[in-house]
Formats: structure tokens, sequence, C-alpha cells
């Protein structure tokens, strides 16, 4: 098969790594890219959101298969243009994608489907959401209802970062994003992400992991996209799974398909577990980034059969083969991030390390120019180990991290430390 990945970070990389194990796999193009998935595949450079460009050329370039890696362009409906065409593609259509592209959304379905998550107002203008804040005081939780690339999430530990947090949101700068405000109470317990395929009819999962958003060790700092991850995560225990998929994913799906948007794709629940019990925090209707990575790399080339299955509508019949094992990474970023950052600094040291099915360097935001790695992203690199358990891939993963020579660049040391 011909197939298409359409995304730049960390994650397609992981997308591509899998796919590209795969003898179905004769000719992998990835648009844009980056410089590790350079390596790879071909890079292809058109406008990703646009679904008419997307279809042109998957028609130019006789693409068997799209796999659309970041929410953008589903949001956008690229999807949608591509099932028109009839192109078989993996991700939700523009008006499933809302479970991500909306968080009032998501709440109203999951007051339909009686899915258990944290009590919300919704509201379009500031002062009435500050003063909600001040009459229900701290902590609270602080959402832009639109797409924020992964930032758009405070939880204030004080009622004045909430306040300033409203403020920020209505004041654009989160862009269209904030243009309305979710505030939310704060759940207490351990966060973890369950990841689901769906194919309209029946789900699979196909896995969980845990996400470390915040900049410092101990989760202290500023909210990120993610600086680290591993896979399986221990409080997701098959109980909990269980409960999660009952009470809130079979519930979520049927609910969307009753309304005529059956969802196709993978699910993202973003659950909070607190005395064995979860709490749906958010869906994403894509991969996490860097959970993929850790996820990619467990699963290697059965990922693309299992896409696949889902896109045809195949899942009933699709089965998971996990071995029992442990994956980790470590997100390298620029200094600064998640505030300002310099872009173009030199990372040298990467061709020395392993590429195999037990480690890998994932390539997040990097450039390739004059036989140079150059970061020009916030993420740069995802360094990722699989080991028999969780210390020995993280004792992996760390020791690739510091053979890194990249004075531009830091990473927590403490990846993992919930559950070692």
């Amino acid at each position: 098969m011909n197939i298409l990945i359409l995304g730049s970070g960390g994650r397609e990389h992981a997308l591509a790594w899998a796919v590209m194990q795969n003898p179905k796999c004769d000719r992998l193009i990835v648009a844009p890219g980056n410089a590790g998935i350079a390596q790879i595949a071909e890079c292809a450079s058109f406008d990703i959101e646009n679904g008419g460009a997307v279809v042109s050329f998957a028609e130019e370039n006789a693409i068997d298969f799209v796999i659309v890696g970041p929410e953008a362009p589903l949001a956008a409906g690229v999807a949608d243009r591509l099932r028109e065409a009839g192109i078989l593609v993996f991700g939700p259509s523009e008006g499933a994608a809302r479970l991500e592209a909306s968080k009032s959304f998501t709440k109203e379905i999951c007051d339909a489907a009686g899915a258990p998550t944290a009590t919300y107002v919704r509201f379009t203008e500031a002062e009435p959401a500050k003063a909600y804040v001040r009459a229900q005081g701290a902590p609270i939780v602080v959402k832009a209802d639109g797409l924020a690339a992964g930032k758009g999430v405070i939880v204030a530990m004080d009622e004045a970062t909430a306040l300033e947090a409203v403020d920020d949101m209505f004041g654009g700068a989160f862009g269209g994003a904030g243009a309305e405000v979710v505030i939310e109470e704060f759940m207490e317990g351990e966060e973890a992400s369950l990841f689901v395929l769906c194919d309209g009819t029946d789900i699979l999962s196909i896995g969980t992991a845990q996400d470390h958003k915040r900049v410092g060790e101990g989760d202290t700092g500023l909210n990120t996209g993610g600086m680290g991850a591993y896979s399986p995560a221990p409080v997701l225990s098959p109980e909990v799974e269980a409960r999660a998929m009952d009470q809130i994913v079979r519930p979520t799906m049927a609910e969307m398909a009753r309304r005529g948007v059956p969802f196709q794709g993978v699910l993202y629940a973003g659950l909070m577990i607190k005395d064995g019990q979860p709490r749906l925090v958010e869906y994403n209707v894509r991969f996490g980034d860097p959970e993929c990575q850790v996820l990619m790399m467990r699963l290697g080339a059965q990922a693309m059969d299992l896409m696949h299955a889902a896109a045809e509508g195949r899942l009933a019949e699709a089965r998971v083969n996990w071995a029992d094992d442990h994956a980790m990474t470590v997100v390298m970023a620029a200094n600064g991030y998640p505030g300002s950052y310099e872009k173009g600094t030199e990372i040298k040291g990467l061709e020395a390390l392993p590429e195999d099915s037990r480690n890998m360097v994932f390539h997040a935001g990097t450039r390739a120019e004059g036989g140079a790695v150059l970061a020009s992203g916030g993420r740069v690199l995802n360094v990722t180990a699989r080991g028999d358990t969780l210390q020995e891939a993280r004792d992996q993963a760390y020791a690739m991290v510091e053979a890194v020579d990249w004075p531009g660049g830091f990473y927590r040391r403490d990846i993992g430390w919930r559950a070692l």
C-alpha cells in the first residue's frame, strides 16, 4: 500500500516508524515531516489543513490510506473530504472531532451519555466567569473551549491564577480557542490516558500511558504539551480500564452514533482516577504526543494493521498482541520552553545512538540544514526505549538522553516517577 501520514511532530515520526515496520507498506510519504522522518520516509509540502489539497496530493500519488496525525486537519474536515473522494482515511469526521475541538460539546455529550466527569459551567464573557471563580474558590480548572495545541488548560491552585487565566483567555492569549471558556471543578486523583480505536460501531482498547504535563520535576511549573510519558500506566489497572470503557467510552460512542456523527479513528480518553473510579478529564481525537511514541514502540508493525481495520470498519475481528513490556519516552525541549525559546541550535551525537525495535529517537521539532540537525520547535526530541521492566526502559532512555550533545536543550530527570 501507498500510505500518507499528515503531520510534522514526534507523534508522526512514531507513526511513520511503526508503519515502516509493516510489510504491507510499499511507499510512505509524510507531510510536512521533519529531519528525523526524512531519514525513513519521503516528505512532501502542502497545506495539510486544506482538504482539497490533501485529496489532490493523494490522488496524484496513488495513495491507498491516509493517517491524520494532528487535531487541526481533523477539526478542519480533512477526513470528510478524503471520504467523499473515496480515499481510505484513519481519523474522525469534522463533526466527531468536536469531541476535542469544543470542551462544551464534550460536556454536553457526557451529560447525555451519563459519563462521569467534572461539573462545569460555560461562559462567553469574562465578568460572569470571574464572579463564578470568586464564588467557587480554588483549586479550580479554567479551559479555553476550542483547540489550543494542548496548552489551553489552567489548573489554578489559587483564585488569583484562575482570574488571570480568565482574563488571558478572553483577552486572546489562545486566539479563537478562548472565545468561550469552560470552568470546571478541580478533580483529585491520578491522571492517565486510555487509547481506544473506534470504527463507528465497534471499539478496541489499544493501551494505556501516563504523560507528564508540567515543565518541572515533581510535576511543577507551567503546563506543556508533555515532557515525557510511559506505558503501560499501572494506575489504569485492567479493572479501572474496564470501568472506563463501560461507563465512559462506550456510552460516548453510542451517543455520538445516535446523533448521526459516528466516531472513526482513535479516541484518547484523559482520565482522573481516584479510589479505582475513573472520571473523564478530556477527550482528544488523535494519538497523544508524547504518549503515541511509547504506544508505537510497544505495538510495532501491528499498529498499521489495527488503524487499517478501524478505517475499514473491521475492528470486531481485530486483536492487540501485547508483549509483557514497558516503554518510556523523555522529551528534550529547547531552553525557555514553554515560554519563548531560541530556534536553530545544532544537535549533535544522534548518529551514534541505537535505532531498533527497543531504542529510538523520535524527532518532534527538527529540520535538516547542510548535513546538520537543527532545533526548530519547543519540544524537539523524544528519546524512547523499551524494556522488560519500566526501570530498564527508564535507564536505557536516560542513557541515550545523556549521549545527545545539545547545550540548547533541557529535559526532566524524573519521567515515570509515579510508577517507580
